[in-house]
């Protein structure tokens, strides 16, 4: 399958999906001669007349503009759009668009393959909140399992000390 990915879409996202879909031919916009900057009603016809199958886009927006639900109608193409929450940027923003697009894009492709027509997919988000990311664990005031507790402080971490 030959997928495009838009603009939109951070260019490592691209080196990182590439190892993920080995069997596919994925482009970025930006790294084909002429395609940057080329608006999403002209993208959608550009790529199905160049033999892509799929754009991938984080235009969260494209779906309410008229304009551009007729042009992605009218291409045939399938389209998958990941969210990104765009109040977390730099390294977490693009943590988290690459936790969406390399978990969810392997089981869209496989939708995509037993597809008899075209097809609108939405990758859902992981959660990229302290809370949701992480579990701490202060081995004191909950020693996991196994814990040396034998009262023997030689064999006990001091408080704040990694062995």
């Amino acid at each position: 399958m030959r997928i495009l990915l838009d603009e939109n879409v951070p260019l490592p996202l691209a080196h990182m999906a590439r190892l993920l879909v080995k069997q596919h031919e994925l482009r970025h916009v930006a790294e084909i001669d002429g395609w940057a900057g080329t608006k999403d009603i002209e993208l959608y016809t550009r790529a199905a007349s160049a033999g892509f199958q799929v754009v991938i886009t984080n235009d969260g927006k494209q779906m309410s503009r008229p304009l551009e639900v007729a042009a992605i109608a009218a291409s045939g193409l399938h389209r998958v759009e990941y969210r990104h929450n765009h109040k977390h940027g730099g390294l977490v923003g693009l943590g988290v668009a690459l936790a969406t697009v390399c978990a969810g894009l392997p089981h869209a492709l496989g939708e995509l393959e037993k597809a008899t027509g075209q097809l609108l997919i939405s990758l859902t988000s992981v959660d990229p909140t302290r809370q949701s990311r992480l579990r701490i664990v202060d081995p004191f005031a909950s020693p996991p399992k196994h814990w040396p507790t034998s009262g023997d402080p030689s064999q006990e971490p001091a408080r704040g000390q990694i062995r």
